[in-house]
C-alpha cells in the first residue's frame, strides 16, 4: 500500500474537492431557476412553448450526459462563425463547457421532477385560489412553487446527489475535480487502488451530507405529505 503517496499530494484532493463543489452548486443553482420557469411554463404556457419543452427535456434526458459535454466541448469548435463571434473566449473554456453541459442535462431532470410535483397538486386548490381573484403571478409564488418544492424534495435530492456524482465527468475535458486528480495520481505514480479509494471516500462524504441535509428539509417542509399518505 501507498498510502504515503495520498498523504503527501492530499492538498491536490482538497482542490479537486473544492472544483467538484463548485460544478455542483452553480449548474443545481442556475439548473434550478431554469427548471422553476420551465415546469410553471409547462403547466400555463401555450401549446407551441409546451412542445419545445417537453422537446428539450426528452432530448437531454434521451442522451448520455457524456455526449452532450463532448458535442458542446469538441463539437462547437467546427463551427468557424462561432469561433469567430464574440461568445468564443467562453466557450473554449472548459469549465464553461462543463457548467453548460451539466446545467442544460440537470435542468431537463429537474424540470420534469418539478413538473410531476405540479401534477400532484389538488385542482381544488388551484380552483379556490382562481376563485378569489388571484393572478397567475401570486397564484405562482404562494401557491404553486412552496407545493410544487414540498411535493418535489424526494426526487430532487436524488437528483442533486446524481449531479454531484456527475460532476466526475469533468476531468474527460481536462478539468481536475476529485476523479481527475485520482486520475493524475495514478498515472504518475503508477498506483491504482488508493487514488481512487480517496476518492470515492470523498464523494461518499459528500453524499452522505447530501443525503442527511434533504432528510432535515423533507422533515421540515414535507412531513404533512407524509401524513396524507397513512
Amino acid at each position: 500500500m501507498s498510502w504515503d503517496i495520498i498523504a503527501d499530494n492530499f492538498a491536490m484532493y482538497l482542490h479537486g474537492t473544492a472544483l467538484t463543489l463548485l460544478l455542483t452548486v452553480v449548474s443545481l443553482a442556475i439548473a434550478f431557476v431554469i427548471s422553476v420557469l420551465l415546469a410553471l411554463a409547462r403547466d400555463s404556457a401555450p401549446r407551441p412553448l409546451r412542445g419545445l419543452i417537453f422537446l428539450y427535456t426528452t432530448t437531454f434526458r434521451g442522451t448520455p450526459l457524456l455526449i452532450q459535454l463532448f458535442l458542446i466541448y469538441y463539437g462547437l469548435a467546427q463551427f468557424d462563425l462561432l469561433r469567430a463571434s464574440f461568445l468564443w473566449p467562453w466557450l473554449s473554456s472548459p469549465l464553461i463547457c462543463v457548467l453548460l453541459a451539466f446545467i442544460l442535462n440537470t435542468a431537463a431532470y429537474t424540470t420534469e421532477i418539478f413538473a410531476g410535483g405540479l401534477r400532484h397538486l389538488p385542482a381544488g386548490e388551484i380552483e379556490a385560489a382562481r376563485a378569489f381573484g388571484m393572478s397567475y403571478p401570486t397564484l405562482a409564488r404562494r401557491i404553486l412553487f412552496p407545493a410544487m418544492l414540498s411535493r418535489s424534495l424526494s426526487l430532487y435530492g436524488n437528483e442533486t446527489i446524481m449531479m454531484l456524482h456527475a460532476t466526475s465527468l469533468a476531468s474527460t475535458v481536462t478539468l481536475m475535480e476529485v476523479t481527475g486528480v485520482a486520475r493524475n495520481i495514478s498515472l504518475n505514480y503508477y498506483i491504482q487502488f488508493e487514488p481512487y479509494v480517496t476518492a470515492g471516500a470523498i464523494y461518499l462524504v459528500l453524499t452522505l451530507s447530501l443525503v442527511l441535509a434533504f432528510r432535515y428539509l423533507e422533515k421540515r417542509y414535507a412531513s404533512y405529505l407524509n401524513g396524507k399518505r397513512r
